[in-house]
């Protein structure tokens, strides 16, 4: 049975002037991004309660990382695995989803992850196949709260003075399930936490967003981070997160962060270097006796045919 081996949360100041990061290197998972903890809890739980058997077939809904882990867990588990997904992902996630032996379907571009989610529905209706559902499935944030967090506490309370009380972390939102998880297990160990959900705003003008799940037709949120969408999430539910503050970062800042996290040697996308933005963005603002983290999310080798490699092409 896979498990999946903790790790490390590093420091990172990207320049002198810059305050100091404390970042969970999710992209040093086995398939490079931090839904190996999902993929990994979902599918090894469902084989042990005999719901999922060998040659059963798996399937999701997914823009990329998180049908990489599936396909990934399922290979070991000698599982089949069907992502589906809208059109127009970069190359790169579909190379490594077949690679693992899953097959890709899409869905019209101008449907979004809605259009997929229901395709992957219509699927279930028709076929056996088992759904892990990560936009509703508590096991999400369960898996960030019994491992992401346990393994950021243990790490805060062995290598911070004692007078450190206070847990400060950024977090885009898509599933929800590294908010829920993560707020819920630091409280778990005994910290104050403040969660901050990190929404990526379009630079300089509205656009018409297919990821957007609110009832207007063109709004502020940009689809340029993959991962992150607007209000598809059944497991976040932000009245029920004490402190928590949205605050909004410009994409275009989002994917300038990506890029120098990368010249610092850190091989991420842009999930990352939106978290991080966010995380600069707010350290001023923080009380004293907090530990700021936040997590890198997955690895840079998935977007390579993508914009945020364009200037270096």
């Amino acid at each position: 049975m896979l498990e999946l081996a903790p790790t490390p949360l590093i420091p990172i100041q990207l320049d002198a002037h810059s305050a100091t990061i404390w970042c969970k290197c999710e992209f040093m998972n086995p398939s490079g991004s931090t839904k190996d903890r999902i993929a990994t809890f979902i599918l090894t739980k469902a084989w042990r309660d005999g719901v999922v058997r060998l040659g059963d077939v798996v399937a999701e809904v997914s823009s990329g990382s998180t049908s990489i882990a599936m396909a990934m867990v399922c290979a070991h588990l000698g599982l089949k695995f069907i992502a589906i997904m809208p059109e127009g992902v970069s190359r790169e996630r579909i190379l490594m989803i077949e690679g693992f032996g899953g097959q890709v379907r899409f869905t019209p571009k101008s449907l979004g992850m809605r259009g997929a989610n229901d395709a992957c529905e219509e699927l279930a209706a028709s076929t056996k196949v088992f759904l892990p559902r990560q936009f509703e499935n508590l096991d999400n944030a369960q898996a960030h709260r019994q491992n992401t967090a346990a393994e950021i506490a243990q790490w805060v309370k062995a290598h911070s003075p004692s007078s450190v009380d206070t847990i400060a972390f950024t977090s885009g939102v898509g599933t929800g399930g590294t908010m829920v998880g993560l707020y819920h297990g630091l409280r778990d160990h005994g910290f104050k936490v403040l969660p901050f959900a990190v929404r990526p705003i379009a630079s300089g003008k509205n656009i018409a967003c297919a990821d957007c799940f609110s009832s207007l037709e063109q709004c502020s949120f940009s689809s340029r981070i993959p991962g992150v969408l607007d209000g598809m999430s059944q497991i976040y539910k932000p009245t029920e997160i004490e402190h928590l503050q949205q605050i909004e970062v410009a994409d275009e800042q989002a994917m300038a962060v990506t890029r120098a996290l990368i010249r610092k040697g850190f091989p991420v996308g842009p999930s990352s270097g939106l978290n991080v933005a966010a995380a600069l963005n707010v350290a001023p603002m923080l009380p004293k006796n907090t530990r700021l983290v936040t997590i890198l999310c997955d690895r840079m080798e998935r977007y390579f045919s993508t914009e945020l490699f364009t200037q270096w092409q």
